[in-house]
């Protein structure tokens, strides 16, 4: 079963998706799909440059939202049925896709390929290329087998000893961190950049409305103006590695 192309999605609440959509078309240097699903509640966001989106913001009805994985493959219902080997839950069956819950509880989507192939570029010196899981210590194990059975990619050890990193073969535009955190709470997931200098996106980001939470060792955590929280990391957004070390991950506790 290979994965073709993965997809990151901005979970916001639907009363500040406007919000969350000018911020994150700016940041990306994308430009908005047309709306859709029963309230317009999701939309894509559309590179410029000549490339395949690989980023999605959704309205969600309940909480300040967070974020999710779609993982597109060729063979939908073999992905799914290999997910639910490995102990994941359906939770919601449609025409073609499919949404699920991991053994920890994170929802993700299974999601057909229409072909895409192009990498999203570099924008002033970042790129959104990582999906962080952030999952209670009773669960870490277990989560991080079922990732990394299901996609079959290349699990590296973090910067920390509490994050390990799943590297995507080349050409696919983000990988998936799996972050233990220090005490049991429900799982959840967030928005990762690779940024060649954390202050001067800081900066950027700052004049389009986020604000700052807290540093890390290589890290910035803010929050966008609907809400969510995302990281900065001090990381090469071309490899996606720590500096003179790719096969590293940067990544800060959840707040």
């Amino acid at each position: 079963m290979t994965i073709r192309w993965t997809y990151a999605f901005a979970d916001r609440p639907a009363d500040r998706l406007g919000a969350a959509q000018a911020f994150w078309t700016a940041v990306t240097d994308t430009r908005l799909s047309a709306p859709r699903g029963t309230d317009g509640e999701f939309t894509t966001l559309l590179p410029v440059a000549a490339a395949d989106a690989c980023v999605k913001v959704q309205g969600v009805g309940d909480g300040l939202g967070g974020a999710h994985l779609d993982l597109c493959a060729e063979d939908v219902a073999g992905l799914v049925r290999r997910a639910r080997e490995l102990g994941a839950e359906p939770v919601a069956e449609h025409e073609g896709w499919a949404v699920l819950r991991s053994p920890a509880g994170l929802l993700w989507c299974a999601v057909p390929w229409h072909g895409e192939s192009v990498r999203p570029p570099v924008v002033a010196g970042s790129r959104l290329d990582q999906v962080s899981l952030d999952i209670p210590p009773s669960a870490y194990e277990a989560e991080t087998v079922f990732w990394a059975e299901l996609t079959g990619w290349e699990l590296l050890t973090g910067s920390l000893p509490e994050f390990r990193v799943l590297r995507p073969p080349a050409g696919l535009p983000l990988r998936i961190l799996l972050q233990r955190l220090a005490a049991e709470q429900p799982a959840a997931a967030h928005l990762d950049l690779a940024c060649a200098d954390i202050a001067a996106t800081r900066a950027r980001h700052e004049e389009l409305g986020a604000l700052h939470v807290a540093d890390g060792r290589h890290w910035t955590v803010l929050r966008d103006p609907a809400g969510g929280v995302y990281c900065l990391t001090g990381r090469d957004p071309e490899t996606g590695g720590l500096p003179a070390v790719t096969a590293r991950a940067a990544h800060p506790p959840r707040p």
